[in-house]
């Protein structure tokens, strides 16, 4: 990918992956994923994070294009997650002279990873250092979403170095800023990065809000995604509602089934929902679709209704998969149904019980469960499960 201009002197150097199938061998990105750093030459050259590493000899090549014989003096690690400090060792190897910038959790990191720096910079809440005319101001916002985690804010040209926040998936196909793209494409991409890895630190990713309130941002330059620099509001109030816990009116339905029956339940529920008019009902099968989706639409809808037959005395296990991924993101304010079958013992509903209590969501109804093919009598108050939902969400 070329290198693009921020402004002047503050240089974009992103890459564009396009192989990987799993981000984090969790995450599916089809749409591949963007890995940006960023180059700022002044008095002082800085660079700001780096790349994965598979990309390291064309950003070397960028690097040197733009500074030539010059050297590195300060390389900034908002982040140690490998897919940004992935060419840290070679930066440092190719400019041995480099200090590295970082807060007082950064470096052990760095030895952990890489090898122990010998020239460091250490930066704390509202520290600043000079280039020139540029001036970087550091922030912590510790667990969005490791603890070493800060960004730093360019004060001359009020570029906010952010990190993995405001990031997303998605190739950067040409365009690389906000205004240059279609952000219909992203829409669903920057909140399933959100959702997949930062989800779980909704609290700290609040708190990062708050924290960075005061400052006068004019551009938002994410090491993952487009840099914003025309509409803002389109990323930040995301966040701000998604991290809140701000859901929608609608309902997201999980069921596992090897023979069809506890589908049937499932699609039982779903028309009663849709008849008692909820409009935005998702209904997944946990086999089929990956937990990154779900998840996704589990930070969106304030519902949430699981269904599992019983499977070798258990749930069954693409539905326990499932679960045991929520309970680890521990989304909050949800409204939760439960439903199953079994046939000569149980185990679905049963472990469905104990999710329930782990979770600590508001039980509507009752957990139902059939044995064998679903009767008359519980198909009633499966529909009686879906109007206890409805019931739920229309008074909020």
């Amino acid at each position: 990918m070329q290198y693009v201009n921020l402004s002047n002197d503050i240089y974009f150097l992103g890459y564009n992956d396009r192989r990987t199938h799993l981000f984090e061998n969790i995450w599916p990105i089809p749409n591949g994923i963007s890995y940006n750093s960023y180059l700022i030459v002044d008095d002082k050259i800085a660079l700001i994070d780096t790349v994965e590493r598979s990309f390291f000899d064309e950003y070397l090549d960028n690097i040197e294009e733009i500074i030539g014989d010059r050297k590195i003096d300060y390389l900034v690690i908002n982040h140690m997650e490998p897919d940004h400090s992935g060419a840290l060792k070679s930066i440092m190897q190719r400019y041995p002279e480099v200090t590295l910038v970082g807060n007082k959790k950064t470096f052990a990191f760095v030895e952990s990873f890489y090898k122990e720096p010998e020239n460091v910079h250490l930066v704390h809440d509202g520290s600043v250092l000079e280039l020139g005319k540029h001036r970087l101001q550091f922030q912590t916002i510790p667990m969005v979403h490791w603890p070493e985690t800060m960004v730093t804010y360019e004060e001359t040209s009020k570029i906010l170095f952010s990190g993995d926040a405001f990031g997303s998936y998605g190739t950067l196909d040409g365009g690389v800023f906000d205004d240059e793209i279609n952000l219909d494409f992203y829409e669903v991409e920057v909140m399933r990065y959100f959702t997949n890895i930062v989800g779980k630190y909704c609290p700290h990713t609040q708190r990062a809000i708050k924290k960075l309130a005061p400052l006068d941002i004019k551009m938002i330059a994410a090491t993952h995604g487009p840099v914003w620099r025309s509409d803002l509001d389109w990323v930040l109030t995301r966040y701000n509602k998604w991290s809140s816990y701000d859901l929608d009116k609608g309902v997201v339905i999980v069921y596992g089934s090897m023979y069809g029956n506890t589908q049937k339940m499932a699609e039982v529920i779903a028309r009663r929902l849709a008849e008692r008019g909820i409009k935005n009902i998702r209904v997944y099968d946990a086999s089929k679709t990956h937990a990154s989706y779900i998840i996704n639409d589990i930070f969106k809808y304030k519902g949430f209704i699981v269904g599992s037959p019983a499977y070798n005395n258990s749930m069954f296990p693409n539905v326990e998969i499932l679960l045991s991924t929520i309970e680890h993101m521990a989304p909050k304010d949800h409204y939760l149904g439960i439903f199953g079958n079994f046939l000569w013992n149980g185990g679905g509903v049963k472990n469905l019980k104990v999710f329930a209590e782990k979770i600590k969501w508001e039980l509507v109804y009752d957990p139902i469960e059939e044995k064998g093919a679903m009767k008359k009598d519980n198909k009633e108050q499966l529909c009686k499960l879906a109007d206890a939902m409805a019931d739920k969400l229309m008074a909020e």
